[in-house]
């Protein structure tokens, strides 16, 4: 038979095993031993290995040997004794260099004389003569690129390779490498797959594998007009605090224990358990939704989390908020069920938390409310619709004003002017707080523009930062463009930022207030004394002012805790080389109390309230 003629049936056997349809389902082994096999029945060849590189390059090891003197193929073996072996076979770098060196190099290695070949006569100490090889045929598994592994033909015969068999081989070699690719493709499918709708901290399902099995659930319902669903929405009350006191892995521990417990709690009906946030957890129950039922699941919930969890060194007093909503009595859409459950949890936490509150038409009608509140936010922000008061910050003459405090109102169509309090809570938890930021700096922006076209000369202005705009790594160069584009010089402001907001990535908040300083603004930590900021970490960080919190000056003189809070306060901030600034100054006693232990500069309705920009001029730059 001719070489092409050999050739051809060759590739004509190697085309039929890789294209049926049985082996295109084995196993990734079976595939190998299958390819291994009609490689040596075809060219005669007593043993047919595969191998693979590790990642450090330093070794091979062999993963499939059909040897044809075997009535079955096995999947390791004692390359010395030709006795099954469990454990792995390696063949490494020190002990074999021509051979790596010229597999490496040359890529196919056809060998007629494996003993006294300078590239394989390493093997003879314990391999060749114990076996009987004589020939051996390598050829190069790629994964891409790179060389991944080899198939090593040999044989107990003298022989010379021909050309049919020199490709032949590199064929199946380039046959495992596509097997290669597409295992690694399936298993890459496997772990997206696995991303997409498990959570990775708890193992748990995540939110959209939830929406799937409620509306697969809800179809079933809908068609066949009975059963019933009920989801119980679990939100950890407090996990912020955690997190912020003891850092996110504590927040993380906190979780990862809350999840374990769910999963083992033994509910009637329960059919799924997912962590659909950061804090929150869902159980969907099939069938077992009479009011009984899910009055005693939600007991055990509750009872489940409030067991003590030991964190850090610290045993932590966990509780939860739970809200309860029921298909088809409550609703009849999956969004609607996942809707309802999320408002009624929200309904526990206003009546104090550590409680299930279930669906009714009162908490449909304050959902509705907040969703449409949150609507007609959205569309403010995005219409730079917002408002901005200014309030003072005074010297100690209580008479010039040395910074100005922009505050952001909203006047509602209906509702009439709305305060932070009536409306941020809804926005941070419709993820608009960064929006928010920038609509109420592009405000200043254009009043300081306009107060200087006028030859006003307004004093620094303060601005709010959020938690969720210091964790933006490109927020400074977004201020600077938003302050270039209205004319205002980014040294003309100062930034605010609370104690919470600091206690996230410590690299990427560093990063960006050191930017914001280096663009020319101040900034100043707002709330002093409410959170958990380390000395150390202040100390880090570019601050230059502290404003001590409302709640400690309420009820100076006469609190001693206010007062030593306060003076403590001062103190630390003189230590730092920061001044300070006392929110919340409402009297005479507070003002007394204040600059005589040494405060330099006050803010409050004793000077002023939070004013609207014309009537700021009015009051004190005009005439």
């Amino acid at each position: 038979m001719h070489d092409s003629e050999i050739f051809v049936s060759y590739h004509k056997a190697l085309m039929e095993l890789s294209h049926d349809s049985g082996f295109i389902r084995q196993q990734r082994h079976s595939k190998l031993s299958a390819l291994a096999s009609l490689c040596g029945r075809l060219l005669n060849v007593e043993r047919v290995s595969v191998w693979h590189f590790s990642p450090e390059r330093d070794r091979i090891t062999c993963e499939c040997l059909h040897d044809i003197k075997q009535e079955h193929n096995v999947r390791q073996q004692s390359v010395v004794s030709g006795e099954e072996d469990l454990s792995p076979v390696n063949l490494y770098r020190s002990d074999h260099p021509g051979y790596f060196q010229a597999i490496g190099e040359e890529r196919v290695l056809a060998v007629n004389d494996a003993r006294n070949d300078p590239r394989t006569s390493s093997f003879n100490s314990d391999y060749l003569p114990s076996v009987g090889i004589h020939s051996m045929l390598d050829t190069p598994v790629f994964d891409g690129s790179r060389l991944s592994g080899v198939v090593c033909l040999e044989a107990c015969h003298p022989r010379v390779w021909t050309l049919p068999e020199l490709s032949f081989a590199v064929s199946i070699a380039d046959t495992i490498s596509l097997v290669n690719t597409y295992e690694a493709w399936k298993d890459s499918q496997k772990a997206l797959d696995y991303l997409s709708r498990f959570d990775p901290l708890t193992g748990l399902a995540n939110i959209d594998y939830l929406k799937d099995r409620v509306v697969h659930l809800a179809e079933k319902i809908l068609k066949r007009q009975k059963g019933s669903l009920a989801l119980i929405w679990i939100d950890v009350d407090r996990l912020k605090a955690i997190n912020d006191g003891l850092g996110p892995q504590a927040g993380d521990s906190v979780i990862a224990e809350i999840g374990q417990r769910l999963k083992t709690l033994s509910l009637e009906g329960k059919d799924m358990l997912a962590r659909i946030g950061g804090d929150e957890f869902a159980i969907l129950i099939r069938h077992q939704t009479q009011p009984e039922a899910l009055n005693h699941a939600a007991d055990q919930i509750l009872r489940a989390i409030e067991q003590p969890i030991r964190v850090s060194g610290q045993s932590l007093g966990i509780s939860a908020s739970l809200g309860i909503c029921l298909l088809p009595k409550d609703c009849v859409e999956p969004q609607e069920l996942l809707r309802g459950a999320e408002s009624a949890m929200y309904h526990a936490k206003k009546l104090g938390r550590a409680q299930a509150t279930v669906f009714d038409s009162a908490i449909q009608t304050s959902a509705q409310s907040r969703f449409a509140l949150e609507r007609e936010l959205r569309s403010s922000i995005n219409n730079d619709a917002l408002d901005v008061f200014y309030q003072p910050i005074v010297d100690q003459a209580g008479k010039n004003v040395v910074c100005m405090e922009a505050l952001v109102r909203w006047n509602h169509p209906q509702r009439g002017w709305l305060s932070p309090i009536e409306f941020l809570d809804i926005a941070r938890g419709s993820g608009l707080m960064y929006a928010l930021g920038e609509c109420v700096l592009r405000r200043v922006c254009e009043d300081w523009s306009e107060a200087s076209s006028s030859g006003i000369q307004l004093p620094t202005i303060s601005v709010n930062l959020s938690a969720e705009q210091v964790l933006t790594v490109d927020l400074p160069d977004r201020i600077k463009e938003i302050c270039a584009n209205k004319r205002m010089p980014v040294g003309a402001l100062q930034f605010e930022v609370t104690e919470d907001s600091i206690q996230g990535d410590s690299g990427i908040i560093e990063k960006v207030l050191e930017q914001l300083v280096q663009a020319g603004a101040e900034l100043a930590i707002d709330d002093f004394g409410t959170g958990y900021s380390s000395l150390s970490r202040l100390k880090s960080l570019p601050f230059s002012r502290i404003k001590i919190d409302r709640s400690f000056i309420n009820n100076l003189p006469d609190d001693e805790n206010d007062c030593a809070i306060t003076l403590s306060i001062i103190g630390l901030a003189r230590g730092l080389g920061l001044s300070v600034v006392a929110e919340g100054v409402e009297h005479e006693a507070h003002e007394a109390w204040l600059l005589n232990k040494g405060c330099d500069y006050l803010q409050g309705y004793r000077y002023s309230r939070p004013l609207p920009f014309s009537q700021i001029i009015d009051r004190y730059y005009s005439g």
